[in-house]
């Protein structure tokens, strides 16, 4: 009897080898610096889409640098080939002609320096500049460019306007109509600059308050 009653004391006071077991299955990397397995996957998830949402934010600026190069570049080549025979005007002859031509040309050159840094920016993750210099090189630069497009724009279409109330597009209707093309292609060009101000902002706004040029 007091053997059977030692046995029953002896199996009580041992731990369960289950319980033991299971303990001794818990890694002690699991909670090191103190989080479980489970918060480092949510933080992960969350910067995983924080880079799924710059990615996307960056191929938007992409696209509309690309735009803008395109429009200004078409622009530009309108104007240098507006030239129709030696009695028909040339497009060198008119001051607001070759203030548009600079404009879009430099707008044109501008928006290919800014797809490299995109591109750049792609594929090392990482500025082109130190990050506090490029944002505001991105957003003072866009601020210029747009001011510079609408104001040849300007200048040119109310130079296309005068034309077309006298007798010079009557006589070289060509000329008026290939200036007015490379005018509009100015001002779509303008509108997609504009845009990409605007985003260049954005990214001054979220470096002026989070220190980062994307809000994650």
């Amino acid at each position: 009897m007091s053997l059977c009653l030692l046995f029953f004391i002896t199996v009580n006071h041992n731990p369960s080898p289950l319980i033991s077991s299971s303990s001794a299955m818990r890694s002690p990397h699991a909670f090191r610096n103190g989080e479980s397995p489970s918060s480092r996957d949510l933080t992960h998830f969350h910067s995983t889409v924080a880079a799924q949402k710059l990615r996307r934010f960056n191929s938007l600026i992409l696209l509309l640098r690309l735009a803008s190069f395109s429009f200004s570049l078409a622009s530009a080549i309108f104007t240098l080939t507006n030239s129709h025979g030696s009695g028909s005007p040339h497009w060198y002859d008119f001051d607001a002609f070759r203030f548009a031509f600079v404009a879009n040309a430099i707008v044109a050159l501008y928006s290919v320096f800014e797809m490299g840094t995109c591109v750049w920016e792609f594929s090392r993750e990482t500025t082109l500049w130190p990050e506090a210099f490029q944002v505001w090189f991105d957003f003072g630069h866009d601020q210029v460019f747009s001011y510079l497009l609408l104001s040849a724009g300007s200048a040119a279409a109310a130079l296309a306007r005068t034309m077309r109330g006298g007798d010079m597009c009557t006589d070289n209707k060509a000329f008026c109509l290939q200036s007015d093309v490379a005018i509009g292609l100015g001002f779509a060009a303008f509108l997609f600059l504009a845009f990409s101000s605007c985003f260049s902002g954005f990214r001054v706004a979220c470096f002026l308050i989070t220190g980062s040029r994307f809000h994650l």
